[in-house]
């Protein structure tokens, strides 16, 4: 009886040990899903800020990528207020170019992008396993998805967020939601992917989101006596994964572009 009972105990435990390192394999899937380390990415972006009581506003711009570089450069193209102003990435670094004074000035991957609901760091690779540590995981179901809800916890001061939860289905390794809080645990925002769209380009094949909504749950207010809070939608379309010239990743381009 006892050498059953270890036996048993035995098969719980690698049982559990096997769980545990397929969800792991997962989260990191998940992070290689928003990564392009094999190819560069092209992709033309639509940012509609909704503000409750305040209207909406549109920026557009061109999103390019080279995450084996660590570099990528953001060109905004509308409204024409904002045109030629773009970002630039370089390693560790980030600059934002002013096409009015003609200045570069560092940014932080946490700053809003043009006072937006999202992130720089939105824009680029998302560090889910390489900058957390699993606190849990369990299935739970988003909508028609079967998914591992981890509760992450930031091991790295370059994180974006102290605490996260990420909803990845089970079967792509795609992130479906996304809700970042703070150190104390409160809610800071929130973020769904409702789809994907299938990119075959230059012979490689990948999913990106077709658009993201970014809620602010700090920033809102109260619309007929119901709290409404401040939400982005960001709309990714024109994909493309042929290489894009180097210069692309320049100051010089910045500036070249901006002049336009």
């Amino acid at each position: 009886m006892k050498k059953l009972f270890l036996l048993i105990t035995a098969c719980l435990m690698t049982a559990s040990i096997s769980a545990l390192s397929a969800n792991e394999e997962l989260l990191k899937k998940a992070q290689d899903n928003t990564s392009f380390y094999d190819t560069d990415f092209y992709a033309q972006y639509s940012i509609v800020q909704d503000k409750p009581g305040e209207g909406r506003s549109v920026t557009e711009a061109q999103m390019f990528r080279r995450d084996k570089s660590r570099c990528w450069t953001i060109l905004v193209t509308a409204p024409s207020s904002e045109k030629g102003k773009g970002y630039l990435q370089l390693d560790e670094t980030i600059w934002f170019y002013d096409p009015a004074d003609r200045r570069f000035t560092f940014s932080s991957a946490r700053d809003k992008f043009q006072n937006t609901n999202a992130n720089t760091s939105d824009f680029g690779p998302q560090n889910y396993y390489t900058d957390y540590k699993i606190i849990s995981d369990s299935q739970v179901k988003l909508g028609k998805y079967n998914c591992i809800l981890f509760e992450l916890e930031a091991k790295k001061e370059t994180a974006d967020y102290p605490l996260v939860k990420l909803w990845v289905s089970q079967d792509d390794g795609l992130v479906r939601k996304k809700e970042d809080y703070s150190l104390s645990g409160k809610k800071i925002r929130t973020t769904v992917i409702p789809s994907y769209q299938k990119v075959t380009s230059a012979g490689y094949e990948r999913r990106i989101p077709v658009s993201m909504i970014i809620q602010d749950n700090l920033k809102g207010k109260k619309i007929a006596g119901k709290m409404e809070y401040e939400k982005t939608l960001v709309s990714i379309s024109n994909v493309s994964l042929k290489k894009v010239e180097d210069a692309v990743y320049t100051k010089p381009y910045l500036e070249m572009a901006g002049a336009r």
